[in-house]
């Protein structure tokens, strides 16, 4: 698939088809995720991959906005580890999950990222999950086959681009 059409055409899935991920697809995705772009090369990244339905849906409980948690096969929870990189353990890892979005699209696959970091969620996230407290919980990623079709737009770009300082239009 090409780059700036996978790019282009993921869109956030919140309804997913029963059908399981392959292993191999699983690995590629977090493979994806592994070579992001990371601040001195320090990937201050861990993945916890879930796909038992008992904690995918406890997840869900937990999460208002990923209620459809339970019906992805698999869940990635995100997390990002301060004694790697001091300065970019929270931004490094949305590098990861960036790369693991459109891995799984261009392999056919549908994700949902949701935020986790600096809520009330991140503490359930991480007693459900045993996180150690020095691990920050960035976000979890819904993972699986689509099952509804989803299209949305972009602001134009003349209205989200300035050129040599602020507000200055091409």
């Amino acid at each position: 698939m090409d780059t700036i059409k996978t790019i282009r055409d993921r869109r956030s899935i919140r309804k997913y088809k029963p059908d399981e991920v392959s292993e191999e697809d699983l690995m590629t995705i977090l493979q994806a995720g592994r070579w992001a772009p990371s601040a001195s090369n320090k990937q201050p990244w861990h993945f916890i991959v879930i796909r038992n339905e008992k904690m995918r849906r406890k997840l869900s409980d937990i999460h208002d906005y990923g209620r459809f948690m339970k019906e992805s096969p698999v869940v990635i929870v995100v997390l990002g580890d301060q004694a790697k990189h001091p300065r970019y353990y929270l931004a490094d890892p949305h590098q990861a999950v960036q790369n693991m979005l459109l891995a799984a699209h261009s392999l056919g696959l549908a994700t949902c990222w949701m935020g986790v970091r600096d809520t009330d969620l991140e503490p359930q996230f991480r007693k459900a999950l045993e996180i150690p407290e020095d691990l920050r919980v960035i976000c979890s990623i819904s993972l699986g086959y689509a099952d509804q079709e989803r299209k949305s737009t972009r602001f134009p770009l003349e209205d989200i681009t300035s050129w040599e300082k602020y507000g200055r239009k091409k």
